[in-house]
């Protein structure tokens, strides 16, 4: 695959959208993040996680589902602002801890036994991307799982596509990763792994 040099999104990018906009994607009304977010739930190879990380919780809506699953919770996002709203919405969940951190040049320190990026490799660009992969294969506990969820159609502010940040993960699969499944909808794309 072509490997295209565009940057990253910077995270001034995110700060102007929520400054404009307490949900600028709609994930509290969407009918289609709804659907989502039922089938990302339901593709957890689990029932129960001891120590989860969300990357790019954004404004917490799925942050507050997720955490029914889990002993722990760590979730991060690049703006404060979007965070900010995570935490009003995730007070009385005692298990979610939230996190400004612009990844992957920060990376939680801990391990994990789930990972979920959801929405998010896309705004990274191919440098950034396998930096990110690199991290997240390392911080993952054998037997943990990692779950890619990501819009497909091209984006044109957006460097990558879903399908190529899905792709790229498919490609590290091997002594590390393993694929356990695919789901593809009409426009978003699911992706199951599990450390080896």
């Amino acid at each position: 695959m072509s490997e295209s040099p565009r940057p990253s999104l910077p995270p001034s990018y995110f700060e102007t959208l929520y400054r404009d906009q307490k949900d600028p994607w709609d994930f509290e009304t969407s009918a289609y993040e709804a659907s989502k977010y039922a089938a990302t739930l339901a593709a957890l190879p689990k029932r129960h996680y001891r120590k989860a990380l969300e990357i790019g919780c954004s404004i917490g809506v799925l942050t507050a589902r997720l955490a029914e699953r889990c002993d722990s919770l760590l979730a991060v996002d690049v703006s404060e602002q979007a965070l900010e709203r995570a935490r009003q919405r995730c007070q009385s969940l005692p298990q979610v801890q939230f996190q400004q951190m612009c990844l992957p040049q920060e990376y939680p320190a801990q391990r994990f036994d789930l990972t979920l990026l959801s929405e998010v490799g896309y705004y990274w660009s191919w440098h950034d991307l396998r930096l990110a992969q690199q991290c997240m294969v390392a911080q993952l506990e054998p037997g943990g799982h990692l779950i890619l969820v990501h819009w497909t159609p091209r984006a044109a502010s957006y460097p990558l596509t879903g399908d190529e940040v899905h792709d790229a993960f498919l490609e590290q699969t091997g002594p590390e990763l393993l694929h356990l499944g695919s789901q593809r909808e009409a426009c978003y794309r699911l992706d199951r792994f599990e450390r080896v």
